[in-house]
């Protein structure tokens, strides 16, 4: 019975591997937002002379928004792969971040949201800049929306905090 329990406990372990693909694939969505980013970075360059103040700031904030955002992937690709497949072994290579290995779930997760806060502040503000294009009701979503994310930050950090205060004092 314990070689049967032993395989199957192999085999869980074993399946951590099947996350491997997922990690790859947000790889090539990089590889798309970085497409997307070279295109938007042509426009502006090709535009400069012709657009106005709002349209070269609406650009820009969009070369910051994709870059927050293929930056996240990043984040979630080296800690969910370490924190869940294997380790990376990349030695003391000197570009390794300083924070690789040592962000664990809760870190991911207040990452998460405060890139998303950030690129949900980045988006309202796009919005802001042509606020005429959209109708107070839409706008009013679109505050109440970052609200919401700034506010579910908030939570994070406070259930992480309860979580760390209960640990010590234990």
């Amino acid at each position: 019975m314990r070689s049967l329990e032993s395989k199957i406990e192999a085999g869980i372990f074993a399946s951590r591997w099947l996350l491997a693909p997922f990690f790859v694939g947000l790889i090539a969505a990089i590889l798309v937002l970085l497409v997307k980013f070279m295109k938007e970075l042509a426009l502006l360059v090709m535009n400069a002379w012709t657009a106005d103040q709002y349209e070269a700031v609406i650009s820009i904030l969009t070369l910051v928004d994709t870059a927050l955002i293929a930056s996240l992937l990043l984040i979630i690709i080296f800690s969910g792969y370490e924190n869940f497949v294997s380790k990376i072994s990349v030695g003391g290579h000197e570009d390794r971040p300083a924070w690789m290995g040592r962000v664990g779930f809760a870190d991911l997760k207040l990452k998460l949201i405060g890139a998303i806060v950030a690129i949900s502040a980045v988006e309202l503000l796009k919005a802001f800049l042509v606020s005429d294009q959209f109708t107070t009701e839409q706008l009013a979503w679109k505050v109440g929306i970052h609200f919401t994310f700034v506010l579910s930050g908030v939570f994070f950090a406070l259930t992480d905090w309860i979580s760390e205060s209960r640990k010590k004092d234990h």
